[in-house]
């Protein structure tokens, strides 16, 4: 046992002394809030833990978990007809009749994604204050271990979910035979019974029937349950055990006096889809958990872990990130962020938050038809900020601007698959909201459900935030941009083009003449915005908002390209590409900023958060600096006018329209005004103060959302690679900060793979690796390179 607590020492020695890292995550002391938790994920189950000494807490997640049941899509039939009079009103100018008008044009709101409960751990320790205490959260392995001494006894604690076994593994030691001490315990805000065996928790429940967004405030039976609807959860907890006696309390179960234990937490529930009734078409939660913990029980820890790093490490791997070297002090990563809010050097900790993003992408979102939502997977609010939902006006599609080029394709997938969901539902919104009987639509925001029609209660929502309905035409372009990194003509033909085709089928028919015979879409918001006429009128509809057009445009090149490859419907084809060049052009403003609205009005709050109609930008790609200088222009122009104080997942966004725009040091500027640290907080959501980064490098919106991560992950890629299927761009937005780094692993459009060295700024060497063959042009400052490659080769070119 002396050996033991030697080599724990010197292990803890050894972490604290190390350099700085760029894949831990490492704290002195026990989390108080959430956004100060390490968490952990499968791509289904989550949880958020806190390390304390005395009480250790869990906040658990199943990534499936929501209120509600499947949504009745063939709701408020009648919406269209309310179209004719809102196109009157606009054409007259009477914006503040078309905005009322606008109201009866809405349908419910979406659900609310749900806490699954908190799982206690209480410790039995003499009553000294613990020594030498360390938590942290290993990126490279996705464990977390946490080290702290009592009394001369050394404990230590490592946590893990594991994808291939579904389970949560907990493994706690004592440097002390029979040292080993705790209670295990279960509590919940959703409705659960508890029940107790001789080494087992077995909790089930279920999920509120009806949650209502928080933003409505204390409403009488906000959260609605019924015990014969909506969605059912199982969760057993078993301990594993060295020495020691386990014992049964009221509540739960322990162990007294054991040396080593494992604890397992297996989580099912009864979703089986977004389209089957949780309950009498659900799967049985309770069987697939009790299957679960039986399978993991069975196995030794070495396997398990073997298991989950054998799953997990391959994924993370792919990419490398150096960006020199650093003379940043070891410090805890919470006091490192506040070091780096003065000013200071720390490239490490850009690599860590770039690789947190790749992290956090990997740990929630490995579920067919279930895409990680505003909180990933991580959630512990039974009315959580903007319900946690998919909000599909630019935060569910930030969440996976990363997923392509940082090599972690496979995690695409979800929202993939959620897409044509969503395009189900989205027939009947087209239709009925909207009068269009082809094609499918989706609105501000959707749920696990595949909601798909515009929010709002039925008419008591404002338009600027609930009549939106571009979302299923950006979701659509997600397809293409998996085919565009992948090369993968199956999957184009089969899956992306029919979901491609539906969407601008769709906006085919929305569109309408403007007085000029100009494609429009009418009636039209942009979204969150607000407008200013010049007669002092603040509102939201409109007609051809920049945004709208900027989309569809986007989409209709996508779905164009996609036709001549699979050389399909050449007719339909010639629609859009007919539809294409009436849609109305991008005008420039007079202060030489892209307009956002149809006429040159100003705008309500000229820094708003949302800058949609720099669409074509990023991310799309239809106006760069090389092809639409002019556009391009009016694009700087337009950030230069919103400035760069906004939120997290806003500047998130900035950050990559900074760097398509070839300007590394503005987006290096705001890349690390994203890691501002922000104090930890709950709930509070306040846009004047800004985003930034909590203790555990959640992004504040505020509150915590997880796009602002996955943007700024993406910025990265953006700053060192940028490509468009023909010609790949190396080191397009370098910042001054990064004169000398190298990469590895990072994927561009057309099926390759880069790595590459470069020194004070330029490029030094790059390999090109092809997964499916062909021909790129890389360009790097002056120089110019033509690449042909069979699939499965590689080439290493030398400055």
């Amino acid at each position: 046992m002396k050996f033991i607590a030697l080599f724990l020492a010197l292990f803890l020695t050894l972490s604290i002394g190390q350099a700085q890292s760029s894949q831990r995550l490492w704290y002195a002391q026990p989390a108080k809030f959430f956004e100060e938790t390490l968490v952990l994920g499968n791509g289904r189950i989550g949880a958020s833990v806190f390390g304390g000494v005395s009480v250790d807490s869990l906040f658990l997640n199943d990534i499936t978990l929501w209120s509600g049941e499947p949504v009745n899509p063939d709701m408020n039939p009648e919406a269209h007809t309310h179209l004719p009079a809102i196109r009157a009103a606009l054409a007259n100018e009477n914006y503040r009749l078309a905005d009322s008008l606008q109201q009866r044009v809405q349908g419910s709101f979406s659900q609310s994604y749900a806490p699954l409960g908190t799982m206690y751990l209480r410790f039995q320790h003499e009553k000294d204050e613990p020594k030498n205490y360390h938590r942290e959260l290993d990126l490279g392995q996705a464990v977390s271990t946490l080290r702290y001494e009592v009394n001369s006894v050394q404990f230590q604690r490592e946590y893990f979910i594991s994808h291939p076994d579904s389970i949560m593994v907990i493994r706690l030691t004592s440097s002390k035979k029979g040292g080993l001490n705790f209670d295990l315990g279960f509590n919940s805000q959703l409705r659960f019974t508890l029940n107790v065996s001789e080494n087992q928790i077995a909790v089930g429940g279920y999920a509120p029937l009806h949650a209502e967004p928080s933003y409505r405030g204390d409403l009488p039976d906000a959260v609605r349950f019924d015990e014969n609807r909506g969605t059912r959860f199982a969760t057993l907890v078993s301990i594993k055990n060295k020495g020691g006696e386990i014992v049964r309390h009221a509540g739960g179960i322990g162990l007294r006096n054991g040396t080593e234990a494992l604890v397992f937490v297996s989580i099912a529930t009864s979703f089986n889809g977004f389209d089957k009734n949780p309950v009498s078409e659900g799967l049985d939660a309770a069987a697939i958990a009790e299957r679960l913990l039986k399978k993991a029980a069975g196995k030794t820890y070495k396997s398990l872990l073997d298991a989950h790093r054998k799953d997990y490490m391959p994924f993370f791997q792919r990419v490398s990130l150096d960006l020199g070297s650093t003379t940043a002090p070891n410090l805890p990563t919470d006091e490192r962020l506040l070091r780096y809010a003065k000013g200071e050097e720390d490239r490490n900790l850009e690599v860590l938050y770039f690789q947190y993003g790749r992290y956090l992408l990997i740990s929630s979102s490995r579920t067919p038809g279930v895409p990680a939502n505003l909180q990933g997977i991580w959630n512990p609010y039974l009315r959580p900020p903007w319900s946690s939902n998919y909000t599909v006006n630019i935060n569910a599609e930030e969440n996976y601007w990363l997923a392509e080029t940082t090599n972690l394709s496979e995690m695409h997938l979800p929202l993939l698959s959620f897409i044509k969901n969503v395009s189900k539902t989205g027939a009947f919104t087209a239709r009925n909201f909207y009068g269009v009987q082809e094609g499918w639509a989706a609105c501000h925001n959707s749920d696990i459900w595949a909601m798909s029609n515009p929010v709002g209660d039925f008419g008591k929502g404002e338009p600027v935030w609930a009549n939106w309905n571009m979302g299923g035409a950006w979701l659509a372009t997600h397809l293409w941009e998996h085919f565009s990194f992948t090369q993968d003509t199956v999957f184009l033909k089969n899956e992306a083009y029919p979901l491609l085709r539906g969407a601008a089928a769709f906006c085919l028919r929305w569109l309408t003449e403007d007085p000029n015979g100009r494609l429009i879409t009418s009636p039209s918001t942009s979204p969150e915005n607000l407008y200013l006429t010049p007669e002092g009128y603040q509102g939201a509809t409109l007609y051809g908002a920049t945004a709208d057009l900027a989309i569809i445009r986007e989409l209709f090149g996508r779905a164009i390209a996609a036709s001549k490859i699979l050389d399909m419907e050449p007719d339909f084809r010639k629609k859009m590409e007919t539809a294409l060049q009436r849609l109305y052009p991008y005008q420039i403003g007079k202060a030489g900023n892209l307009q956002e609205w149809y006429h040159d009005w100003a705008d309500a709050d000229p820094r708003h958060r949302h800058q949609s109609h720099l669409f074509g930008l990023h991310p799309g790609h239809h106006i760069t600096p090389e092809t639409t200088p002019t556009l391009a222009e009016a694009c700087r122009k337009t950030l230069e006018i919103k400035g760069d104080e906004t939120t997290g997942w806003s500047k998130g966004w900035r950050i990559n329209l900074w760097a398509r725009l070839h300007d590394g040091n503005r987006a290096y500027k705001m890349y690390r005004e994203l890691l501002r640290y922000v104090p930890p907080d709950g709930m509070k959501t306040d846009y004047q103060r800004g985003g930034g980064t909590y203790p555990n490098l959640f992004d504040a919106h505020p509150p915590f959302q997880i796009d602002g991560n996955f943007g700024g992950s993406a910025a990265v890629v953006e700053m060192l690679l940028q490509s468009d299927g023909q010609t790949i761009h190396l080191l397009p937005a370098l910042p001054d900060a990064w004169r000398n780094g190298s990469v590895k692993g990072l994927c561009a459009r057309g099926g390759f793979v880069i790595d590459m060295d470069w020194k004070n700024g330029q490029v030094e060497k790059v390999k090109v690796f092809a997964r499916r063959g062909g021909t790129t042009k890389l360009v790097s400052g002056d120089e110019r390179w033509e690449v042909t490659l069979e699939s499965g080769r590689e080439v290493t070119l030398m400055h």
